[in-house]
């Protein structure tokens, strides 16, 4: 494709701007660790709220949630459940305050406030970073896959995907390198704009070229569904047919059994807590515990419209326009293509290259929150805490760029290897996260869980995760959750068994501190026989509440957009009531009562 003259002049409007932001906050950000990393712990709530959404807002994600609305229609709504988009909802309703009364700078430095200093907590130190950075090389993978599959369909020029890739990767590497953390939130700003006006204006000519009759004479029964049963119950013959086939290779024909394991092993993945990535660095960058709550929030409230808007509108237009060409074809067509190729042939001159430049935004987002957040472990956890622990601050941001440019070198050669979004996306949510899960839920809710528990069950977690590819290669990862939990809770039982319980100081430290409800009942005891004036938390079923009101919630603003897209109406409405009850309930029974 041959962009218009226009179209690249805005594209390059916004790269020249987003690097000139990085170079101009430079200074601020490099005054210490905690300004590089944190931004210094005084960036607004909401700006962090905006900026999460933004990393969340990533060009490779948005080209998976086109090419399945594509296929499973309203149904695609669940499925971002895999990731789980839902624990938002669990750091919004309390997770997100409890990890932010530890006031550290990183996942790894947050053990010490719940395993103290011994041997048993420098191991689980070490396997946190170890995870973190194996999670930010996938990462930087999955995105380095999506923006060449992506690229190539626009620039004029004869470069392979690969290339481009490296192209959009060091320009992106040089500003958040060079920016850090204020570099990544304030581009993140502009970027989200951008985003949002691009993605509403996809939804409107979407509506304007598509018309009810014509996108249902282009889907099959069903598509329109929201709610299922234990089969998909979703057949493309005579439509597209080859449809079928990516549905068989996905595995979700038992669209019950996917979605139950999706709810299993997304509640457990959320109690568990942010992964060591860009997610769990917004929360700790806020200024205290009630920010940190409002941040997680805003993060659905703002995401969700305009993403689902543009979702809705490449799809149908996709479905309206290449639907009858890839039937007719008969030939293996790349589902993940559609977003680039409905964007190419669709969107008029002008608005392709806003779109562009925001859908290269959603990208540098993702990818520089990533690049911003992993240093932060190999550089204060690794490198400060037993190399140089008297080095100067310059020296440690010095540390900082080298290690950002080291992992973006090894990402990208990971990402050479693999041959699909969907792949790198499965293993990375459904296995790799799945490994990290049980470690993680017993430290927040288990008082005799100690730091050996900890490591052994991270190590074997990660491991079964890392195993998985090279011995299953065709075992969906999700069905595979299970046997990873379980790897994950034996480790971390027989680890803690065998091994002493921590030291009563830094157990009652801890929830002082925190205040976690689950299994601290000697513990509990102990701090009010120390201190009678202590309130331990009695939120659990008011928790529980919000989380399945703030579900509901979520996934109202999910499809809301959606159903005004595709012109149900009448739905559309019933979504918006959801939404507005919904609100309403949260916002009586989890903000109003938010600690100061």
């Amino acid at each position: 494709m041959s962009l218009h003259l226009l179209d690249l002049v805005i594209i390059a409007l916004y790269l020249i701007g987003t690097i000139a932001i990085g170079f101009y906050l430079s200074k601020r950000a490099s005054k210490n660790l905690d300004s590089y990393f944190l931004g210094g712990k005084k960036i607004p709530w909401w700006v962090l709220g905006v900026s999460n959404a933004s990393g969340m807002f990533d060009i490779t994600g948005t080209m998976w949630l086109v090419s399945m609305c594509f296929v499973y229609g309203m149904k695609s709504a669940w499925l971002p459940w895999i990731w789980p988009i839902f624990n938002q909802v669990f750091l919004m309703i309390y997770l997100s305050a409890w990890l932010r009364r530890s006031n550290v700078m990183t996942g790894a430095e947050w053990l010490r406030t719940r395993f103290g200093s011994g041997r048993g907590a420098e191991l689980c130190h070490i396997a946190v970073v170890i995870f973190a950075v194996i999670s930010a090389i996938g990462f930087i993978a999955y995105a380095f896959k999506g923006i060449g599959k992506f690229a190539v369909i626009f620039f004029p020029w004869d470069l392979s995907p690969d290339v481009y890739a490296i192209i959009i990767f060091s320009i992106t590497t040089l500003y958040v390198v060079k920016g850090g953390m204020y570099s990544v939130v304030f581009t993140e700003l502009l970027q989200f704009v951008i985003m949002t006006i691009a993605a509403i204006a996809v939804g409107v000519i979407a509506m304007n070229l598509v018309s009810v009759d014509a996108l249902n004479a282009v889907i099959p029964a069903g598509w329109k569904d929201l709610f299922f049963s234990w089969q998909l119950e979703l057949d493309w013959r005579g439509v597209i047919d080859s449809v079928n086939d990516k549905i068989q290779d996905d595995g979700f024909t038992l669209f019950g059994f996917f979605f139950m394991m999706m709810l299993f092993k997304g509640v457990l993945s959320s109690i568990a807590g942010p992964v060591p990535n860009y997610d769990m660095q917004r929360i700790l960058a806020t200024k205290n515990p009630k920010e940190a709550a409002k941040m997680s929030g805003i993060v659905s409230l703002v995401m969700f419209f305009p993403r689902y808007m543009m979702v809705a509108g490449l799809t149908i237009l996709a479905l309206v326009y290449m639907g009858p060409e890839i039937q007719a074809s008969n030939e293996v067509f790349d589902f993940e293509q559609i977003l680039p190729y409905a964007i190419k042939n669709f969107i008029p001159v002008g608005l392709t290259g806003l779109l562009i430049a925001g859908l290269l935004a959603a990208f540098m987002s993702t990818y520089a929150a990533t690049v911003n957040a992993a240093p932060a472990y190999i550089v204060n956890d690794i490198y400060k805490r037993y190399f140089k622990p008297n080095a100067s601050q310059k020296e440690y941001i010095k540390m900082s760029y080298w290690v950002s440019t080291i992992l973006v070198i090894i990402g990208v050669g990971v990402g050479y290897m693999i041959t699909s979004i969907n792949d790198i996306m499965q293993w990375i949510f459904g296995a790799l996260f799945g490994g990290y899960a049980a470690a993680n839920v017993l430290k927040w809710h288990w008082w005799r869980f100690n730091a050996y528990g900890y490591f052994w069950g991270m190590m074997s977690g990660l491991m079964a995760s890392l195993a998985l590819p090279l011995f299953f290669p065709s075992l969906q990862p999700l069905y595979a959750f299970p046997y990873l939990l379980l790897a994950g809770l034996v480790g971390s039982v027989i680890g803690t068994l065998l091994t002493a319980p921590e030291d009563d100081v830094v157990l009652m430290s801890f929830y002082e501190k925190v205040r976690p409800w689950g299994f601290w009942q000697p513990i509990k005891e102990k701090v009010i026989a120390q201190n009678p004036e202590f309130k331990p938390c009695n939120t659990l079923p008011r928790d529980a509440f919000n989380i399945v009101v703030g579900m509901t919630w979520q996934i109202s603003l999910v499809v809301l957009p959606i159903y005004l897209v595709i012109k149900e109406f009448e739905s559309m409405l019933m979504a918006f009531t959801v939404t507005l009850l919904t609100s309403w309930i949260l916002k009586k029974n989890w903000y109003d009562k938010l600690e100061n």
